[in-house]
């Protein structure tokens, strides 16, 4: 963390103070001040809000359930640990439900149990910082092509900003998985044009023999099964963006017509000789390079120039290294509100695992691979043996069975909370699973509806 965890300790007997105190001091990200009293507390709770109280349950002044009601009600981000002299599992249950991150006896085991709890917490505030940092970051810079600072990063951004300002074609080149598209979209969404369509076409998805109704459209009767006219997707994107994605596989006979388009802003539907006006925005994108296109006859040259404005060449992750772990994060941001789940730290060793990785699908393979592994994962954090690093289409296949699973354990538990009158303790016996299992499901099963 930037800054050291700060930790009221609220202690009235002096040598348990000072124990606690040197315990909370073994943590080099952690700075202690001490309080003998409630009343103590509350006067300095005026002046500044702490991250952690460790809190004595007996103080001279007031119960330590009466300042836990009071601190959590007016400051509930605080985490407050209480530490009582005896066990006593009815009053530590009872203070855990009414927000106690932890109830320690002061025993034995004392200073090692409150060095867990710290490393725990300093954790958790470390993923609730960078979840605010991130927030922060994409409340402006909404894609996630934007997060990351890495050298490779830095000029591409400049340049994106520059074609949102300006209206001249931008063509966006990179391997597959790099963002191609969601550039576009933004360059779109930060244009002059905003409020317009932007249109979006894959030359390698539609059949060469659809290609051309598809763009420039067609009047009824124009072809067998043309019923009626139907407008093409320059006229669609009329005032505002055409799209070309993977324009390298336009056909040789469509490049030129395309190029006549383009020069004359006005284009011919099939089945008829009306020319009609358009004026669009073009942004094209491929993951092949147009000069050896060019070079080797697959690709018109006097296209390649035409198309030849803003040149954006979107860097593959692997050579985005500092990016690596932060998207990763974002990724596991995003998917836990997506699902309804906690957010996660991740591990050493998985961010180890990450960083080693090549990643050939790009960041299109590290959302997949991220957001199963928050699906997968069962401790605090995200270990290196809950990332999955598989072809990016066998981990959607995954993820899916994951996510089918997980609504039909869903599912299961609330058909048995309405043959049981909702007994919590009933259903957990019946389906021989923890309580808390039955809540966490029905929490995600209510998160899911709102």
């Amino acid at each position: 963390m930037s800054r050291k965890i700060k930790v009221f300790v609220v202690e009235d007997d002096d040598w348990f103070g000072r124990l606690i105190n040197h315990s909370i001091s073994l943590n080099p990200n952690c700075e202690a001040h001490r309080f003998g009293s409630a009343q103590e507390l509350y006067s300095q709770l005026k002046e500044e809000t702490p991250d952690i109280i460790t809190l004595d349950y007996r103080l001279p002044d007031a119960k330590g359930a009466e300042v836990l009601e009071k601190v959590k009600g007016q400051y509930p981000e605080t985490e407050v640990i209480i530490i009582s002299e005896q066990q006593d599992i009815a009053t530590a249950m009872e203070l855990l439900h009414n927000g106690a991150y932890d109830y320690i006896v002061k025993d034995d085991n004392l200073k090692d149990r409150l060095l867990l709890n710290l490393n725990r917490l300093e954790k958790q505030l470390s993923l609730q910082n960078r979840i605010k940092d991130l927030e922060q970051e994409l409340s402006t810079k909404k894609e996630h092509n934007f997060v990351g600072e890495s050298d490779a990063l830095k000029p591409i951004k400049k340049l994106v900003e520059k074609a949102a300002q300006s209206n001249i074609t931008v063509t966006i080149s990179g391997e597959t998985g790099t963002g191609k598209e969601v550039i576009a979209q933004y360059i779109h969404q930060h244009s002059k044009v905003a409020d317009k369509p932007m249109i979006a076409v894959n030359m390698a998805a539609i059949p060469e023999n659809l290609l051309e109704s598809e763009l420039f459209g067609y009047e009824k009767g124009a072809f067998t099964g043309a019923d009626k006219a139907k407008p093409g997707k320059f006229e669609e994107a009329n005032g505002g963006t055409l799209f070309l994605d993977e324009v390298a596989e336009l056909p040789l006979h469509l490049q030129s017509k395309l190029l006549r388009v383009l020069q004359e802003r006005k284009l011919t539907r099939l089945g008829s000789n009306k020319e009609i006006s358009f004026d669009c925005r073009i942004i094209t994108a491929t993951h092949k390079d147009l000069q050896k296109e060019v070079q080797e006859k697959r690709f018109r040259e006097d296209l390649f120039f035409r198309l030849f404005g803003i040149q954006i060449n979107l860097p593959p992750l692997r050579d985005r290294g500092e990016d690596i772990i932060l998207l990763s994060e974002f990724f596991v941001l995003k998917a836990s509100k997506q699902n309804g789940l906690p957010a996660k730290p991740l591990a050493r060793e998985a961010k180890k695992k990450l960083k080693s990785y090549q990643w050939p699908g790009n960041i299109r393979e590290l959302k997949a691979v991220m957001e199963l592994a928050l699906v997968l994962s069962n401790g605090e954090e995200i270990e290196a043996e809950d990332i999955s690093l598989q072809n990016a289409d066998l981990l959607q296949t995954q993820l899916q069975k994951e996510k089918s699973m997980r609504q039909y354990e869903i599912e299961i538990v609330q058909h048995y909370m309405k043959k049981y009158d909702d007994n919590t303790k009933k259903v957990a016996e019946v389906l021989s699973i923890g309580q808390t299992t039955v809540y966490r499901l029905l929490k995600e099963a209510e998160e899911k509806v709102a």
